[in-house]
């Protein structure tokens, strides 16, 4: 997997966190325990830290940058495929949904999802246990039972992928 130290600064990969052999982290990355990057995901830390918590997992082509503050992905919260997450902070159990975007200042409260393809917009505050939907994603409704369901199975769904992953995956 490529790792970079930049300025002096490090990746640090907790033993159980699992990184796909093509992700990309770049500077002062923290991943925690359980946690997973997935194949073509680039995490870069150039300008602050960035955190990917307990359990998170950051998916396909997503890409989490980082301005002057700390970018911080939630215990065992889902950044989907081709993701843009940029200097904010996702809650814990969260689930940002495939093509979506998370912008500067932005706060994503717990067990929320931001469904697939939606913008939330710079400072702006996503409440906990909601569907945020929309570019910008201002609509904002009550979790349906199958979206609890999908953050409920979510982080153990990856945790254990991952070590699927991790135990049987070989280039060819």
């Amino acid at each position: 997997m490529p790792m970079f130290e930049f300025e002096g600064k490090s990746p640090q990969v907790h033993p159980s966190a699992w990184i796909a052999p093509t992700a990309t982290l770049v500077g002062d990355v923290i991943v925690e325990a359980d946690a997973s990057v997935w194949y073509g995901a680039v995490i870069r830390a150039d300008f602050g830290r960035i955190i990917i918590r307990e359990g998170a997992n950051v998916q396909d082509n997503a890409v989490i940058h980082v301005g002057v503050n700390t970018c911080e992905v939630g215990r065992g919260a889902t950044v989907g495929h081709l993701c843009l997450v940029h200097d904010c902070v996702i809650g814990e159990y969260a689930i940002v949904g495939n093509g979506s975007t998370v912008l500067d200042g932005a706060r994503v409260g717990a067990r929320t999802m931001i469904a697939a393809g939606s913008t939330v917009t710079p400072g702006s505050e996503v409440p906990d246990e909601v569907i945020a939907m929309g570019s910008p994603a201002k609509r904002h409704v009550p979790l349906t039972d199958t979206a609890r369901q999908w953050i409920d199975v979510n982080p153990a769904l990856y945790q254990e992928l991952a070590r699927r992953h991790a135990l049987t995956v070989k280039e060819v």
